[in-house]
C-alpha cells in the first residue's frame, strides 16, 4: 500500500528485454535503503525489488503490466517518480494508493496559472464512474485532486512544489500516464452495480469545475 506521496525521482538507467516483459535499471538515492524482495512504486506501479546496490534498482516489469501501464514505453534517461510502501507507524498524506494501474491517460493540455500549472488529462470511459470532482486519483503515482471533471477527461492543478519534486516538472502534451482512481470509489461502484444501480455521468469532452 502506497499514499502518492512521491519519495524520490529516479531515472531509468536500462530496459531490458525479457521473455514477455522487461527488467528495469533505475539510479536512484533510494537503492542503500532497498533490498531484494520489497516493494517499490514506479510511475504509481507496484513492482519488486531484485536487486538494489550502490545507486541502483532492478526490477523486473511482467507481459500484463506491459500491456496496462506506461512502463513499457519509458525512455532511457526518463524521469521516474518512486515511493516505497507506507509503513504502518507513519502519519498517513496522500490517499490510498495500491500500485494497480486502471488505465492509460495522455496528457491532453499544460497550462500555466501564475506559478501552478493545469494538466487537463484523457482516460478511457470505462473509468468514468471511479472519478469524482474533488476526488482523488493517482497520476504516474501522484495523488492529486480533481478540479474538474468530464465524461473522459480531468483537470488537475499542480503546485509548484509537485512540480519539483516528481516528473511533472518534465511533461508534455500527448505523454501518457498512469492511471489508479480511489479504491474507495471502486467499492462503491461494486457496490451499486450489486445493488442493480444505474451509473450515468455528463458528456464526453465536457469538464464541469
Amino acid at each position: 500500500m502506497f499514499t502518492g506521496l512521491v519519495e524520490a525521482v529516479g531515472e531509468l538507467v536500462e530496459r531490458k528485454p525479457t521473455s514477455g516483459g522487461f527488467r528495469l535499471r533505475i539510479a536512484s538515492r533510494l537503492a542503500p535503503e532497498l533490498s531484494p524482495g520489497d516493494s517499490l512504486a514506479v510511475n504509481g506501479v507496484c513492482l519488486t525489488v531484485i536487486l538494489a546496490e550502490e545507486e541502483e534498482i532492478h526490477a523486473d516489469v511482467g507481459p500484463e503490466t506491459v500491456r496496462v501501464t506506461t512502463l513499457g514505453w519509458l525512455p532511457r534517461g526518463g524521469a521516474v517518480n518512486l515511493e516505497r510502501p507506507l509503513r504502518a507507524d507513519s502519519r498517513f498524506g496522500g490517499h490510498f494508493v495500491q500500485g494497480h494501474v486502471d488505465a492509460i491517460g495522455h496528457i491532453e493540455e499544460l497550462r500555466q496559472d501564475a506559478e501552478f500549472l493545469w494538466l487537463t488529462v484523457s482516460f478511457p470511459s470505462q473509468l468514468a464512474p471511479y472519478i469524482v470532482h474533488k476526488g482523488s486519483i493517482a497520476v504516474d503515482g501522484i495523488s492529486l485532486t480533481v478540479a474538474g471533471l468530464g465524461g473522459d477527461r480531468i483537470d488537475i492543478q499542480v503546485v509548484p512544489y509537485t512540480m519539483t519534486h516528481t516528473n511533472l516538472g518534465r511533461v508534455q502534451i500527448r505523454d501518457r500516464v498512469n492511471l489508479e482512481c480511489d479504491m474507495i470509489g471502486k467499492y462503491v461502484v461494486r457496490a451499486a452495480e450489486l445493488a442493480g444501480l444505474t451509473l450515468t455521468g455528463v458528456r464526453p469532452g465536457e469538464v464541469t469545475h
